[in-house]
């Protein structure tokens, strides 16, 4: 039979009939092989010439572009598979990525000539979230790190890999209205690929961190099959805290917080107890406000949200004054200390029973020292504003933020603490991105 005449899709279907197996994802050529082979192997006349290997992880390899400290690398070797080549720009990332991998990561991807690059099936690369998101001015494509997308699909454009997986904030999907994500997917549209994307966070695979990205899952356009539906499994995990926690009492007492620290979270806790159950304090409440008078010019004159939330903080100060006034005058000195201090931004809802600032993770950031809710640790980010966990008054660890980002215990960490929090913050959670790779690398056949 004359299979070069027909189409892939009939030569699929012409598969499918046959009961042919292991079609899915083959190029024209490939599968007019699969079927000759299929046919000889009928007649016992198999020619070894003829026989397609099954595909297997094991012959893959990738390149790790925006590597960071490599969360990519860990899920892909996970399956065999090697890394050829990885790029990043930040000197103490590389140098990280070179003692857990022993590869040397090359440092500026636009210098990166693809006709001298290594062939590779996979591409990777969470690559600069800075322009796009919330945390960024928004700048876009006016913004020269917005451009750094544009050096994946360069290279992507020459070297064709069959598959891309790319991560990203989740506010890319809205950003300027839409258009950085249209026009991400007209990049990749141009250079023959089609694109699937998934949001998933951390807390959804039982990792006590809630912390949604998103993955572009790029397929190749002449290995892409319209027929397999890419569906990922969510497994029915609880919360597991206990793999994350520190258990050894030396390594935690050096990281316990400032004695200053310690003081401030017992001033406000103080107040807390004094709330009624079911109070609701919100919005941040800024108590050097309280003691501050304006004229109505300077009332105006200030920031809107420092209007509104002077405004909304006046009930819960007459509501209390009398408890406030006292609390302020035997605190003053160190609430005064720093203006953050002053400042309560209470995330875990209403006033509970026997409620206390202990019972939460605390950040101290700019708006004030942060209450959140301990249903999940605080979100990792790139800005180092380490969490604490109220409850043994410490910050939380390096290595406890590897296990919130899924990284095994025997990666090792950078020596420089704040480097450290700031490489993960910047990582790919690797049980995350490893869940969309390899369901869709099952899904064509290579798992």
């Amino acid at each position: 039979m004359d299979y070069t005449s027909l189409t892939r899709i009939d030569l699929i279907n012409l598969c499918k009939q046959n009961g042919v197996k292991k079609y899915s994802g083959r190029k024209k050529s490939d599968l007019i092989l699969l079927l000759k082979n299929y046919v000889a192997t009928n007649n016992n006349e198999v020619h070894n010439e003829d026989v397609l290997y099954e595909k297997s992880t094991s012959d893959m390899t990738f390149i790790d572009l925006f590597c960071g400290i490599g969360g990519f690398h860990q899920a892909l070797t996970r399956h065999g598979m090697k890394c050829v080549l990885a790029c990043d720009v930040d000197k103490r990332c590389m140098k990280t990525y070179k003692d857990n991998y022993n590869i040397e990561p090359f440092n500026d991807i636009r210098k990166l000539e693809p006709e001298k690059m290594p062939d590779f099936d996979i591409l990777c690369g969470g690559f600069s979230c800075q322009p796009f998101s919330n945390a960024g001015k928004k700048t876009t494509f006016n913004h020269s790190k917005g451009l750094l997308f544009d050096e994946i699909t360069r290279i992507a454009k020459q070297k064709m890999p069959k598959f891309m997986f790319l991560e990203n904030v989740k506010h890319i999907l809205k950003i300027s209205d839409g258009k950085v994500f249209e026009y991400i997917l007209q990049q990749l549209d141009n250079i023959g690929y089609k694109v699937q994307i998934f949001e998933l966070s951390p807390h959804q695979l039982g990792i006590p961190q809630q912390r949604i990205r998103v993955i572009f899952t790029c397929i190749r356009s002449d290995i892409y099959d319209e027929s397999i539906n890419i569906n990922l499994c969510i497994p029915n995990c609880e919360m597991n805290f206990t793999k994350i926690f520190e258990t050894d009492e030396t390594i935690k007492n050096k990281y316990r917080i400032k004695p200053e620290i310690e003081q401030i979270l017992n001033a406000w806790d103080e107040m807390i107890s004094i709330f009624e159950v079911g109070e609701r304090l919100s919005p941040t409440i800024l108590c050097h406000e309280f003691y501050r008078t304006y004229s109505d010019d300077e009332f105006t004159s200030l920031p809107i949200w420092k209007q509104d939330y002077i405004t909304k903080n006046r009930p819960i100060y007459q509501k209390y004054k009398t408890h406030w006034d006292l609390w302020y005058e035997k605190h003053k000195i160190l609430l005064q200390r720093r203006e953050i201090y002053g400042k309560l931004e209470w995330q875990a809802g209403h006033k509970k029973e026997n409620d206390s600032i202990f019972n939460y993770f605390i950040q101290l950031r700019q708006s004030g020292i942060r209450v959140k809710n301990p249903k999940y640790f605080p979100t990792l980010v790139a800005m180092v504003q380490v969490p604490i966990y109220a409850k043994e008054c410490r910050y939380i660890t390096p290595r406890e933020c590897a296990r919130l980002q899924s990284f095994p215990e025997s990666f090792k960490i950078c020596e420089n603490d704040h480097q450290a929090y700031k490489q993960f913050g910047n990582a790919v959670n690797v049980d995350v991105v490893d869940l969309v790779m390899k369901t869709t690398l099952h899904a064509y056949g290579y798992i």
